[in-house]
């Protein structure tokens, strides 16, 4: 492994793509704008999904799969819908390839030529309420609560590995319900599920609050968001949860027999979280060491370096950690004995620094000898010479003070660069600077386009705590009708 990211004050977009490349969590496809997410990269993303899964469960969802491709017309019958991502969008136009007549390439066959072209998804809500269409005649028939774990494609011009790229994968939860009130419970309450894995498993802060007119999702009533703190200052959305109201039930026909005998519009949802929370992940937490993994994230919790020079050695000081390792095997924490002899400990401390494991324990001869262990932090790189005899009985207190630490860092972050203002000027200059603005916006979609012409800022939602004092639009000096989130987004 190569030593040594850029430094963060130095690049950070360079620092943000070294850490990504040299922590091994992926790497660049051989198509522009595509990403190969290896291993290390892919076993976080399982973690993270295999936490949001079972809460999905417990709240009554079922998981399907929907097609990748989707004819282009289902596409033309939500308008809207259609609007917000008819640039993003890869098209199939033919079924088959030939040669070209002196054989030097492969060109479309034109007598495969599709009579509808094909879109490759970039969201499902089409495809899906053409079968919701199917299945759905009765109120007894809802509600059906449906997420997808799948791939999508946007088709990207600039593109930033996890962040934003051609390709990339996520899950989508799709719902259909007899009443509006269920169905904006269900918003709110996918919204909660995102809040609390985000903030207890990948261990950041988020805002929750609505998007404005301007800001939400193609085809939606109202779109609900969680936004977090990079450590730029710059905001990223981390996730959505739409209420769709009845407007993809009318385009697709999709209507129910009431208990009261009258046929209706479903009511629908959808929400969803990719994988650019693993960006999110590295930005908020990492250093000029690499990453930083919360250990309710971290494919591996616990490193064990043996420091040896002869395999008796390193039977040794195995045999020495075996009572701990099957203490960490009985309470599912994940370890690693890294029993590699033609690496230096150096350099394996230099590569666990830069995975972001959250505890490195050392040993050797010496250590043995005096009945020690070395415990190395990465929240904080404190390092701590114990006997190990105590080491089973603090490891899961120090794992938890690590999540707890790192959360509280970056909450830290978080507050101490969010400020309130009534001064345009002020915000301008706060702005240039990076930082989230609390302040009074007056409603007008105008002023919100104005204020982001003038600075590249957005607002990032409205949240849904709102100050009770009496507020002037930080753009206009008219009466404020919201308090919102101000702030240049990735």
């Amino acid at each position: 492994m190569s030593k040594g990211v850029t430094p963060k004050s130095e690049n950070y977009s360079k620092w943000y793509t070294d850490v990504i490349t040299k922590a091994e969590l992926a790497d660049y496809g051989p198509v522009k704008g595509t990403m190969v997410i290896r291993p290390y990269g892919y076993q976080l993303w399982e973690k993270l999904k295999d936490t949001l899964d079972k809460e999905f469960k417990k709240t009554g969802h079922i998981n399907a799969y929907f097609p990748l491709f989707i004819p282009k017309s289902f596409l033309a019958k939500e308008s809207e819908h259609v609007e917000g991502f008819a640039k993003e969008c890869a098209i199939v136009t033919h079924s088959r390839l030939t040669h070209n007549e002196d054989k030097t390439d492969l060109i479309p066959d034109p007598e495969s030529k599709l009579e509808e072209e094909i879109i490759v998804r970039p969201t499902s809500e089409t495809v899906i309420w053409s079968m919701y269409r199917k299945w759905i005649n009765s109120y007894r028939d809802l509600p059906i609560l449906i997420n997808q774990w799948a791939n999508v494609v946007r088709w990207e011009m600039r593109t930033r590995l996890f962040l934003r790229t051609s390709e990339f994968l996520w899950q989508e939860g799709h719902t259909a319900h007899q009443t509006a009130k269920e169905a904006e419970e269900e918003t709110l309450k996918i919204l909660n599920i995102y809040e609390s894995v985000v903030q207890n498993t990948l261990g950041i802060p988020v805002i929750c609050g609505k998007k404005t007119e301007a800001e939400k999702f193609a085809g939606a009533d109202d779109t609900y968001c969680i936004e977090a703190m990079m450590g730029d200052k710059r905001a990223l959305q981390a996730g959505t949860s739409h209420y769709l109201g009845q407007n993809f039930a009318k385009a697709f026909d999709v209507k129910f027999q009431d208990i009261d005998n009258t046929e209706k519009y479903v009511y629908a949802t959808s929400w969803g979280v990719s994988t650019r929370l693993l960006g999110a992940l590295i930005m908020v937490h990492g250093d000029d060491k690499g990453l930083r993994l919360p250990p309710n994230i971290a494919p591996i919790q616990i490193v064990f370096v043996p420091i040896f020079k002869t395999e008796e050695d390193l039977l040794k000081i195995q045999n020495y950690l075996n009572q701990t390792m099957n203490y960490c095997k009985d309470n599912n924490i994940t370890y690693y004995f890294d029993n590699r002899q033609k690496l230096s400990p150096g350099y394996k401390f230099n590569e666990w620094e830069m995975k972001g494991v959250p505890i490195r324990i050392e040993v050797g001869v010496r250590d043995m000898e005096k009945q020690n262990i070395t415990l190395v932090r990465r929240d904080n790189s404190i390092k701590m010479i114990d006997n190990i005899t105590l080491l089973t009985s603090k490891i899961n207190d120090t794992l938890q003070d690590i999540q707890n630490n790192l959360f509280n860092n970056a909450l830290d972050f978080q507050k101490q660069n969010t400020f309130q203002t009534h001064s345009y000027d002020e915000f301008k200059q706060l702005i240039n600077k990076g930082a989230f603005i609390e302040c009074g916006w007056d409603g007008d979609a105008q002023t919100e386009e104005n204020i982001k012409n003038e600075t590249n800022a957005t607002i990032r939602c409205i949240p849904f705590t709102q100050s009770t004092q009496e507020l002037q639009c930080i753009y206009t000096s008219k009466p404020a009708k919201f308090n919102v989130i101000f702030a240049k987004a990735y």
